[in-house]
């Protein structure tokens, strides 16, 4: 394969190129309710090639071999095009060259296990909830993906990566009388099929909140302090500040790219906030970037002080910082772009128990569900909640929005827990879908949040 790649980019006269060839295999099996929805597998492939020259840079996408020199020709003479017509030329960071194979370490290869068996899982997973007597429907899917990727440049780097994503999700979902209430159930990973085994426990679990729901009271809107669990801090992290990290989000942005400098005190001093792509264990794990960047462990901020920014090879160069190796693609449809691999707020030393006392009176907030941001402002929905008195667990709480500015929550955030919790199941929409995009961290106490309720 690497021999007709680089026969692809030989072709070319321009002052870098890059090719990514990748074969991606899916597998889905869908049902809402009873019924089953969708079951089936599919294998497509095809070409992202990338040309810079005299400052232009373009890419092209193909999906067939014999369409390699066409597709060679028009992205050098697009990116002649662009030079011509663009005020700064674009450069790119010095890269590592590398030649490396990296296949994911995988307890179980999805590969290897039957359709049938796959759907006579997913099915019993999902007759757990339908087994009681207010469950009033489900919407449960399993997903599939798997990425082998081929890359090479003009630099010299080769690089043979596989990527293995295996997602289980839904919702599951309640009724009674008017009232109806519905919780989210996850689990998989990057480890092989084995994250999807063994989840019984989870969906009697998220069956007994979506029933419990039923009873609980719309919250009262207000201003609380409050503990978020783990996902919610992780969707803070990733959705509030985890963005503005990203150096093409912020590039165009002059007000946001003063805020954003290194160096500046932006948070409290409890608050560490990592990204790490390189945990082998985790959903976010990669090697390298579709870029052929080898990703590193990047701290975005430490003890409340901005420290790091994630990159392409042009926006390094673009800010005159160092590589991380976060340009990532979908599939071969798409060029890459700046993504998170694996957010995360680093754990502190606050035990749970220590977390509701420091917080006496508020809300404990738990699980996300969905959510935007505005600039620097931020609303996110959450699944569930309970308040607290006296620093003790009180009644459940539903219909919970919570609302902030990203600069106030961050130094609001007061205490950070001493566990630590990482997504099974992840996912970013910025211009492309990124499903490995992950996120957690441990529970934290956040001061003055806008809670939106009755």
């Amino acid at each position: 394969m690497f021999d007709r790649l680089r026969e692809v980019l030989g072709k070319l006269d321009v002052d870098y190129a890059d090719i990514r060839y990748e074969i991606k295999k899916a597998t889905v099996i869908s049902f809402d309710g009873k019924e089953l929805t969708q079951i089936g597998s599919n294998s497509t492939d095809g070409y992202v090639l990338r040309a810079l020259k005299d400052g232009g840079f373009s890419s092209v996408v193909f999906t067939k071999e014999s369409d390699a020199e066409k597709a060679a020709f028009a992205a050098a003479e697009n990116a002649r095009l662009i030079a011509q017509n663009i005020e700064k030329p674009v450069s790119l960071t010095k890269a590592e060259v590398v030649k490396d194979t990296s296949l994911p370490p995988l307890k179980e290869d999805p590969r290897e296990v039957s359709v049938a068996e796959k759907l006579e899982l997913i099915r019993k997973y999902n007759d757990i909830p339908l087994g009681y007597e207010k469950i009033a429907t489900t919407s449960i899917s399993y997903q599939e993906v798997i990425r082998e990727k081929y890359f090479t440049s003009t630099e010299g780097t080769e690089i043979r990566e596989d990527l293995v994503t295996t997602r289980l999700s839904g919702e599951i979902i309640s009724k009674d009388g008017d009232l109806t209430q519905n919780v989210r159930v996850k689990a998989g990973g990057s480890e092989g099929f084995s994250t999807i085994r063994n989840q019984e426990k989870n969906f009697e679990e998220r069956t007994k909140i979506a029933l419990d729901l039923l009873k609980a009271k719309p919250v009262e809107g207000g201003t609380y302090t409050c503990v978020l669990n783990p996902e919610m801090a992780g969707i803070f992290a990733h959705e509030a500040f985890g963005h503005f990290s990203e150096g093409d989000i912020i590039e165009a942005l002059p007000a946001m790219r003063e805020k954003m400098k290194m160096g500046e005190k932006l948070g409290s001093d409890v608050l560490n906030i990592v990204d790490d792509a390189t945990l082998s264990d985790q959903l976010g794990f990669y090697k390298y970037d579709d870029e052929g960047v080898r990703v590193h462990p990047t701290q975005l901020m430490r003890n409340g002080v901005l420290t790091g920014r994630l990159h392409s090879r042009r926006t390094a160069a673009e800010f005159g910082e160092p590589l991380s190796g976060h340009c990532v693609a979908e599939d071969y449809r798409y060029a890459p772009i700046i993504r998170m691999g694996t957010i995360f707020i680093k754990p502190g030393t606050r035990s749970f128990d220590e977390l509701l006392s420091m917080l006496g009176e508020g809300l404990y907030i738990l699980d996300a569900k969905g959510g935007q941001t505005a600039g620097e402002n931020f609303t996110f929905g959450a699944q569930y909640g309970y308040l607290v008195k006296d620093g003790k667990l009180g009644e459940m709480v539903r219909d919970i929005n919570i609302s902030g500015n990203l600069y106030k929550t961050l130094v609001d955030i007061v205490a950070v827990g001493d566990d630590f919790v990482l997504g099974k199941v992840g996912g970013c929409g910025k211009g492309q879908i990124n499903i490995r995009s992950c996120h957690g961290g441990p529970h934290i106490l956040v001061n003055n949040l806008v809670v939106g309720g009755v």
